[in-house]
């Protein structure tokens, strides 16, 4: 029945919002909620699994067109206990549902506020920051979320608490190793925002390849000039007021990527950008050549 249910609230946005009126939404958030937390400990039965999937699809599929207010039963702690069941013990199709409805809680005005009081958030935001290392398809789900959550300045400051830098450069790593450019791009674009943060830019200096992988070696990649001008930005930003970000990209070989990324078709912003960060990093190594002579 969910499956019929799924495929008629795709097809037209008048039975999606006939689904509404009929409140199916909060019926489908009780399913999938009332009693997770019973089975506790173990993965659900695969039955049960593929259930909870049709009903997360249909749950996302009718909060496109409203029905956000029903997100707030999650304020219920046997409600979030369970949601917190389901993302540990429940599929790559389930975690990747999930990861989206903490995405549309968190980027909603009537929801947003909603994440920062829940009980159980840092159980939460610490199980996104561990999928970011997990199948690429769950991770790209989890950046979108943690990019979404990252727009509340609280949320904000526990997920670099709890590692999110260390997280973020291992997915855009992984993410290289796959081909995966939008990816890359994603995590990219998400570690540029975080960079005027003190305690960010101190995460990936204290990361042994922190500049070296996430950085310098996206600064030139010929099927993603989003990712290269995010990485540009970023060095910028790491760089301008600190030697040591500066010694590390020198060494990495910013310096032949830059001018690579110079020679490519990238927009004329990026490399306004990059002449900028060429220029930096030769002064800085004129000076330290000098100091050693």
């Amino acid at each position: 029945m969910l499956g019929r249910v799924r495929v008629m609230s795709a097809e037209s946005p008048l039975k999606c919002a006939a689904f509404l009126r009929l409140g199916f939404l909060p019926m489908l958030l009780e399913l999938i909620f009332g009693n997770a937390e019973s089975r506790a400990t173990s993965a659900p039965s695969p039955d049960h699994a593929h259930f909870i999937d049709q009903a997360l699809s249909c749950t996302l599929i009718l909060l496109d067109l409203g029905g956000l207010q029903c997100l707030n039963m999650l304020k219920e702690q046997s409600k979030l206990a369970s949601f917190l069941v389901l993302f540990e013990h429940g599929t790559v199709t389930t975690k990747i549902s999930l990861c989206r409805l903490v995405e549309i809680m968190s980027s909603s005005f009537e929801t947003k506020e909603l994440f920062t009081t829940l009980g159980h958030r840092l159980q939460i935001i610490r199980g996104m920051i561990l999928l970011l290392h997990q199948d690429p398809e769950v991770s790209e789900a989890a950046i979108k979320a943690i990019s979404s959550l990252c727009s509340l300045e609280s949320i904000r400051e526990i997920l670099l608490r709890e590692g999110l830098i260390n997280g973020l450069l291992a997915y855009i790593s992984h993410a290289k190793t796959q081909e995966r450019a939008p990816a890359v791009h994603l995590g990219m674009r998400l570690l540029e925002r975080l960079l005027g943060i003190d305690k960010a830019k101190r995460a990936i200096l204290d990361d042994p390849q922190g500049v070296t992988s996430a950085l310098v070696k996206t600064l030139f990649r010929v099927s993603d000039h989003g990712g290269s001008e995010s990485a540009v930005n970023s060095l910028i930003l790491l760089c301008y007021d600190s030697s040591e970000a500066r010694e590390a990209a020198l060494k990495a070989g910013a310096l032949t990527q830059l001018l690579l990324l110079l020679q490519s078709q990238c927009g004329d912003t990026t490399k306004t950008k990059a002449r900028m960060l060429l220029k930096l990093l030769r002064s800085s190594k004129r000076t330290t050549n000098r100091k050693h002579a």
